[in-house]
C-alpha cells in the first residue's frame, strides 16, 4: 500500500474513532499493533488544531500561516510539505532566514521534516547537508534558500515553497520576488509562510493579494504546550504589546513608543521627487546635498544603508532618494555610494566608521566618487541619534520626496529610549537617514554671506 492510501485509511479510522466514548477509544486502539499505532500518533491531520491544516479553498496561491509562537507553524509546514512530496515528483523550495536556521529548524529541527518521516518509519530520505538538499524515495527534492541572499533564488524553478520567519529575512522583498517569479512548474503553484507577526511592508502586500488565504492563533491554541510554560508567558506578557504580537499572533501595525508613526510619515509625504521633477544638478534647488551611508558590519554582504538627502533655501530638510542595497561586496555597495552621489551631485558623503573606519573609508576612496568622505563615529544608540530627527519630522520640518516602503517601516520600529522593533535585523536604512539628515542639521550651507559692521 502507498503512503497516500495508507494515510487516507487511517485518516477514516481515526475520524470513526473520535466520536466514540473514552473507553470506547482505548479498546478499539489496544487492538491495534505497535507499529499501527505508531502510524495512528504520526497522522497530523487527527490531531492538528484549527490553522495548521490547509486551506479547503482550491483557488489560493499563498497559503499565511501567522500565529504566536508555539503554535506549531513549524510541524503545520514540515507535515504540508512532506505530504506534497509523496504525492508525485516535485521540487520544493524551503526557505528560512539563514540556511542554517533552516537546516537547524525545517530539516533536522523536533518539528521537521526529518523527524516526520521518523515518526512514520520512513528510512529511504536522503539528507545531502553540503548541497541543502533532501530527495524523497519517489524523487521530489526540497533545496534550502536563505533570505538574506535573494540572489540564490533568481532562476531555479519550483512547484511549491515553504517559507519560514518571513519577518526575519534580511533581503525580504528581493527574496520573495525572485522566489514567485520561479513558481512556474506545474498548474498550481503555490507557497506556505509560517511566521510570527511583525510590521513590514511586504508581510501587508502579501495580506492584500486576492489568492492568499490566512489562518493563524494563539500560543494558547496548541494543547500540547505545559500548562507551566502557558501560565508562566502568561503573567509575563499578558496585556503587553509584545504579548499580544508573540503570543496572540496579533500584527500590529504601530509600535508602541515609536519614534515615527504613520501619520508623521503621511504628513511629511511630498511628490515623487522633492520638487516633482527629475533629480536636480547641483546647487540649482538645493543649498547641499548629503548622502548617508551606514556601511555593514563586516565583509560578508550584509545591507548597507544608503539615503540621499537635501537642504532647501527655505531650510526644509528632503530625503530625496533610498538606494539602500544588500548582498554586495565592500566594492559593490561603494559603487552604489558613488553613482547616488554623482547623480544628485552631492558635497559630502557621510559614513558611519564604527565598524572599520578605515575599510570604509578606503573602499568609498577606491570608488572615485569625487565628493568629501566624512567618517562619524555612533557613540549614542540608534535610537537616541534618531530623536533630534524625529522631532524635526513631527514639526514638519523635514520632507519625504516620494514614497520610501522599506525606509519608512524601519522609521516606525524605532523606539523612544532604545531599542528597535521593525523589519530586520538592522534599521540599516533609517541610520543612513538619520546621519545625512543629521549633517544637515548641525552644519551650516557653506553659502558665503555679507556681515554689516
Amino acid at each position: 500500500m502507498s503512503y497516500s492510501e495508507s494515510r487516507k485509511n487511517l485518516a477514516r479510522y481515526v475520524r470513526r474513532l473520535m466520536p466514540l466514548p473514552l473507553g470506547e477509544q482505548r479498546r478499539r486502539l489496544s487492538l491495534l499493533s505497535p507499529a499501527e499505532l505508531l502510524q495512528v500518533d504520526a497522522l497530523f491531520e487527527a490531531w492538528a488544531h484549527d490553522g495548521q491544516l490547509p486551506p479547503s479553498d482550491q483557488g489560493w496561491r499563498t497559503w499565511l500561516m501567522m500565529a504566536g509562537r508555539g503554535f506549531g507553524k513549524t510541524r503545520a509546514g514540515a507535515e504540508w510539505i512532506y505530504a506534497i512530496g509523496w504525492s508525485r515528483p516535485v521540487r520544493i523550495a524551503l526557505v528560512a532566514a539563514t540556511i542554517e536556521e533552516g537546516r537547524r529548524i525545517m530539516i533536522e529541527g523536533t518539528s521537521g521534516l526529518l523527524s516526520i518521516a521518523r515518526r512514520w518509519r520512513h528510512h529511504r530520505f536522503i539528507w545531502e547537508p553540503s548541497k541543502g538538499e533532501l530527495t524523497w524515495p519517489r524523487g521530489s527534492k526540497a533545496t534550502l534558500f536563505s533570505g538574506d541572499n535573494a540572489d540564490g533564488l533568481r532562476g531555479p524553478e519550483h512547484d511549491f515553497a515553504w517559507c519560514d520567519e518571513l519577518a526575519k529575512w534580511r533581503q525580504a522583498d528581493a527574496t520573495w520576488d525572485n522566489l514567485q517569479f520561479g513558481l512556474r512548474r506545474g498548474r498550481r503553484a503555490r507557497t506556505l509562510v509560517t511566521t510570527t507577526p511583525r510590521t513590514m511592508p511586504l508581510l501587508q502586500r502579501i495580506r492584500s493579494l486576492t489568492d492568499t488565504i490566512e489562518t493563524g492563533g494563539r500560543t494558547t491554541d496548541n494543547v500540547n504546550l505545559s500548562r507551566e510554560f502557558i501560565d508562566a508567558m502568561t503573567a509575563t506578557y499578558g496585556g503587553t504589546r509584545i504579548g499580544r504580537q508573540e503570543l496572540d499572533g496579533e500584527l500590529i501595525l504601530e509600535v508602541e513608543g515609536a519614534l515615527w508613526t504613520r501619520d508623521m510619515i503621511a504628513a511629511a509625504r511630498g511628490p515623487s521627487t522633492a520638487f516633482g521633477g527629475p533629480p536636480p544638478r547641483s546647487g540649482e534647488e538645493f543649498m547641499r546635498i548629503v548622502v548617508g551611508v551606514d556601511p555593514p558590519a563586516g565583509t560578508d554582504g550584509d545591507a548597507c544603508g544608503i539615503v540621499v538627502c537635501g537642504k532647501a533655501a527655505d531650510g526644509t530638510l528632503h530625503v530625496l532618494e533610498d538606494v539602500s542595497v544588500g548582498g554586495l561586496s565592500p566594492e559593490g555597495w561603494a559603487n552604489r555610494v558613488a553613482a547616488a552621489a554623482a547623480r544628485w551631485g552631492a558635497g559630502l558623503i557621510v559614513a558611519e566608521a564604527n565598524n572599520g573606519g578605515a575599510m570604509v573609508k578606503s573602499v568609498l576612496d577606491a570608488a572615485e566618487a569625487g565628493v568629501r568622505i566624512k567618517l562619524v563615529h555612533a557613540s549614542k544608540g540608534k535610537a537616541a541619534r534618531a530623536e533630534p530627527v524625529a522631532l524635526k519630522f513631527e514639526r514638519g520640518e523635514v520632507r519625504l520626496a516620494g514614497d520610501f516602503p522599506e525606509l519608512e517601516a524601519q522609521l516606525c520600529g524605532l523606539v523612544a529610549g532604545g531599542g528597535y522593533e521593525g523589519p530586520g535585523r538592522s534599521p540599516d536604512r533609517a541610520d543612513a537617514m538619520v546621519w545625512a539628515l543629521t549633517e544637515l542639521l548641525v552644519t551650516r550651507s557653506g553659502l558665503p554671506r555679507i556681515v554689516q559692521l
